[in-house]
């Protein structure tokens, strides 16, 4: 036993991945930070801990978190293995896209969501 190495209690790179996607997935669905945390029985400070990924998130409590954002607990590990650079970049676009579907959830004129969308449609077609 005293060849093992000491495993550090510190947060990984993938605790932090799963923690942003965590984040992402919560602001989709327009939910507060403190929102979540009531429904999955953490304080507000615990769930932000887990969101930046200080602090490490048991199976169980993924579960949880997987039932209340409406996820495949798999989810949260989506895009783990991409390069580093690839995922800075992508992070940036995610971000925006993220704050453009809580924005437009927030819409409560259907005439005003369905303008936006064909707004959206005739700018990508101008695109391509």
């Amino acid at each position: 036993m005293a060849d093992e190495p000491k495993v550090a209690n510190r947060a990984t790179d993938t605790d932090r991945h799963v923690g942003a996607r965590i984040r992402e997935r919560r602001i989709m669905l327009g939910l507060s930070q403190q929102q979540m945390a009531d429904m999955i029985g953490v304080t507000y400070q615990q769930a932000h801990k887990y969101e930046r990924g200080i602090n490490r998130i048991s199976a169980g409590r993924l579960y949880e978190i997987a039932q209340v954002l409406k996820v495949a607990v798999g989810y949260f590990y989506e895009g783990l293995d991409e390069d580093d650079d690839t995922e800075i970049e992508l992070t940036e676009r995610q971000r925006m896209c993220l704050e453009l579907a809580r924005n437009f959830s927030h819409i409560n004129n259907d005439r005003h969501q369905d303008a936006i969308s064909q707004l959206a449609r005739a700018l990508a077609s101008e695109m391509k």
